[in-house]
């Protein structure tokens, strides 16, 4: 299935004249750790399949449904007979849409959208899969890709609505207080990305809130799932990704445009980050 890798990048091979590729697969192959930059969609169909990522095992019942955010490494694991869709778009160009780089940031690595957990929504989006597939599949339709990427923006809408109903169930207040704070969360999320090289610190920030640090933390964490200070260096990282794919940039300019102090607390953050040094991400590319 994985047709194109390059140490564990993996460069996807869309299907002509689209940025998308679906796999109706039934290999029982497992394929090595490895990472992609686009989301990746995966529901078995038929049997189960085992995904390793982040150092969590999960594994997928028929019908279960996992997301894997773009820039995660993972591993996959078949059994001897089973079907399952896989299902690669392209998602970059969307992520001028605030909400969608927020939901990506606070879901990051994966979900996993089950019966279960998402009663409300996992019927549609097993559905919407389902006939993603089969628009993918269908060569003479015309605005396939089109049509595809509605559906997408569907998936994507409908976790964003339910996510901060499924995250923290403890109690009905925390839920109500998390949806009057999502805009707030979403607003800050995007003030981190856009100064994540700045020397940012948690007083200011939940200053800027207008919550006391320690609520401040609390709820940031059960927004986004990681520490304040976590997320800013996973942002941080995102832009040295970026930066290091011109070679012209050398490792330890970019780890001080970044944000980070020294070059070694960056190379330390990278590995825990992406699973490799920046010299071996940038290697992927130039090899």
């Amino acid at each position: 299935m994985i047709e194109t890798l390059n140490g564990i990048f993996e460069t996807v091979n869309y299907k002509q004249n689209t940025s998308l590729k679906l796999y109706d697969n039934d290999e029982y192959e497992d394929y090595p750790p490895h990472w992609h930059t686009t989301m990746e969609i995966i529901m078995p169909t038929e049997n189960i399949y085992t995904i390793e990522c982040a150092g969590q095992t999960i594994t997928l019942r028929e019908g279960d449904i996992i997301l894997i955010c773009p820039g995660c490494i993972h591993t996959l694991f078949a059994p001897k007979a089973g079907r399952r869709i896989i299902f690669q778009p392209e998602t970059n160009a969307l992520r001028f849409m605030k909400d969608i780089d927020a939901l990506f940031s606070s879901i990051s690595p994966l979900i996993v959208i089950t019966p279960e957990d998402f009663p409300a929504i996992h019927e549609r989006i097993r559905t919407l899969l389902i006939e993603i597939k089969n628009e993918y599949l269908n060569a003479a339709s015309s605005f396939s890709e089109v049509i595809i990427y509605s559906k997408v923006l569907e998936i994507i809408t409908l976790l964003g609505r339910n996510y901060v109903h499924n995250t923290q169930a403890q109690s009905a207040g925390m839920l109500r207080k998390q949806g009057e704070y999502m805009e707030k969360f979403i607003e800050i999320c995007d003030y981190i990305c856009a100064h994540c090289s700045d020397d940012l610190n948690l007083d200011d920030i939940a200053n800027m809130s207008g919550f006391s640090k320690f609520y401040f933390s609390r709820i940031f964490k059960q927004f986004t799932h990681v520490s304040f200070y976590k997320y800013v260096n996973q942002k941080r990282i995102e832009k040295a990704a970026e930066l290091l794919i011109e070679p012209k940039n050398s490792i330890t300019d970019i780890a001080l445009s970044c944000g980070f102090s020294s070059l070694s607390s960056f190379i330390r953050m990278f590995k825990i980050v992406k699973g490799c040094t920046p010299t071996e991400f940038r290697n992927m590319y130039w090899r």
